[in-house]
């Protein structure tokens, strides 16, 4: 047996057997429940790894080996493995993902059929909005409930050195369509790289919130594929906080996390601004709006984690930092029952640890084992 990410690593074929009992719902079908307690009821669900962007916190800039097509679930593979999720394992949330899921033609066809067999699932997408603007209202029509975006700055020139690519007139123009379609409310997720965007924060909210767009800054996650991410070079949580606390008045919203991964604050303007016009009441007035900070490094929430996720391969991953994958793909192409899936499933649940190890263990950076995937291929 040997220790990472201050956990043991099990292989599958020695993992405990989930008990169904351990965690029944209501109507008396067994979730997706770990050996903590936690039930997963969010599924996160890669359609691809190719991505048309080249982010440097992500993949490196000549790209990577993609998947062969017959490798990648195809769109009825995709929809009887959510529909298990869904019947049979106490999946109340979906999110579609990548690489850059637009990216796959028949996107809109996934959706589709995913809203026709479930009416009341909440289906996400996220995506970099790159050719978004032609398809934001077809997605709409198909059934898509809301969309994310990632965006990390509003400055050309910078998107273009943190993107590898000069791809931000397109990705406005996604935004907007977006916001026409009805996909909201809007989300835009940010990841701040010290000296490069990281003093454009306070300038980012403040246009998300003249829109009506929600923000989300993202602490930079090892999951880079150049693996030259460091502890000391991210931007951590309380960095935003204090930089965007030089513009605006921050305070915890009073909503419910519920397992959430971001934090939200409620944000006001500080003392001297002004809000629609009129003079600002020492930050006590109504909110702008709300901002997310995602800490997983330096706050992780690992406690409270609802997440599963499947790769565009079919394979099960119960944390994104897992070294751990169990395969659904080969049963779904061997003949398998629906039953048999969703009990592969929950014994890859099962396995999930109690946390990543980066924050609960005291493990600094050089004891903390990266995975091999990089996000794009294991899907955000």
């Amino acid at each position: 047996m040997t220790v990472e990410l201050g956990i043991p690593r099990l292989r599958a074929s020695d993992a405990p057997r989930a008990d169904p009992r351990a965690a029944d719902r209501p109507d008396g079908l067994p979730g997706l429940v770990d050996r903590f307690g936690r039930v997963a009821t969010d599924m996160r669900l890669s359609l691809t790894d190719k991505c048309n962007l080249r982010c440097s916190y992500c993949m490196p800039a000549e790209g990577l080996p993609w998947l062969a097509k017959d490798a990648v679930l195809s769109a009825d593979e995709i929809t009887r493995v959510v529909g298990i999720g869904a019947r049979l394992l106490g999946v109340r949330e979906l999110r579609l993902t990548g690489g850059e899921p637009l990216v796959r033609a028949d996107l809109v066809d996934i959706v589709a059929a995913l809203r026709a067999a479930h009416p009341d699932l909440p289906i996400a997408l996220t995506t970099n909005a790159v050719g978004l603007d032609a398809k934001a209202a077809p997605l709409k029509e198909a059934g898509l409930s809301r969309i994310n975006v990632s965006l990390d700055t509003l400055h050309p020139e910078t998107f273009a050195q943190l993107a590898r690519r000069p791809f931000f007139d397109r990705v406005l123009a996604g935004i907007e369509a977006a916001a026409a379609a009805g996909l909201g409310p809007v989300k835009i997720n940010a990841v701040l790289m010290r000296g490069i965007n990281d003093a454009d924060a306070p300038e980012l909210l403040a246009w998300c919130l003249e829109r009506g767009y929600e923000l989300r800054f993202i602490e930079q996650m090892p999951l880079d594929a150049d693996h030259g991410w460091t502890r000391r070079g991210m931007v951590t949580a309380g960095e935003v906080r204090e930089v965007l606390s030089t513009r605006f008045r921050l305070s915890p919203d009073p909503r419910a996390r519920d397992g959430a991964p971001a934090e939200r604050f409620e944000v006001r303007p500080l003392d001297g601004e002004t809000r629609d016009g009129a003079p600002s009441s020492g930050g006590q007035g109504p909110a702008l709006g709300t901002v997310g900070i995602i800490a997983s490094v330096t706050e992780p929430f690992c406690s409270d984690c609802k997440r599963t996720r499947i790769t565009a391969e079919g394979k099960v991953m119960s944390c994104l930092f897992s070294h751990e994958e169990v395969d659904l793909r080969g049963l779904l192409r061997s003949g398998a029952t629906d039953e048999e899936v969703a009990q592969r499933w929950q014994e890859a649940m099962w396995l999930k640890p109690k946390a990543h190890g980066m924050g609960h263990t005291g493990l600094g950076a050089d004891d903390f084992v990266q995975p091999d995937r990089s996000m794009s291929a294991i899907g955000g």
